[in-house]
């Protein structure tokens, strides 16, 4: 499970730190890629083969959302490795996408975990009041 928010610096050949935590998770490397929000989006691959699977990439009933949907999940899609350090490198045209310069906020969203920009963050992050908000709605659908 990853949790939690971390920030990190980023160096000049494109390596993020990953918390600790996280590193007890990921035996064989990560999946990075874009999914819908402006940040990287990194899965184990154990949990990448099993959504890829589910998704049926190939499949030539697909409509046109869904194979330009697949073109921008598949196309940005990477494997990384963590080295010794604990490092893994961000592809730089991920980084590009995302405005990652020189740092980085890694924030765990339970089995997958998101690589923002610190500002882009900033926005993204829910106030309290949001959080509430949201809650409400969702109670109200049930």
């Amino acid at each position: 499970m990853f949790v939690g928010e971390y920030e990190y610096k980023v160096d000049n050949k494109g390596r993020l730190p990953l918390p600790p935590k996280f590193r007890k998770e990921i035996d064989d490397g990560l999946m990075l890629t874009m999914v819908a929000d402006n940040c990287i989006t990194a899965y184990t691959k154990n949990d990448w083969a099993k959504m890829t699977t589910s998704q049926a990439p190939g499949s030539f009933l697909m409509s046109d959302k869904q194979r330009k949907l697949n073109r921008f999940i598949f196309g940005n899609a990477n494997e990384a490795t963590i080295d010794n350090q604990g490092r893994s490198s961000l592809p730089a045209n991920l980084r590009e996408r995302v405005s990652i310069k020189d740092s980085a906020v890694i924030a765990g969203i339970n089995n997958y975990f998101e690589i923002w920009s610190p500002d882009l963050w900033k926005k993204e992050r829910l106030t309290t009041d949001e959080a509430r908000q949201y809650m409400d709605i969702l109670e109200e659908r049930k």
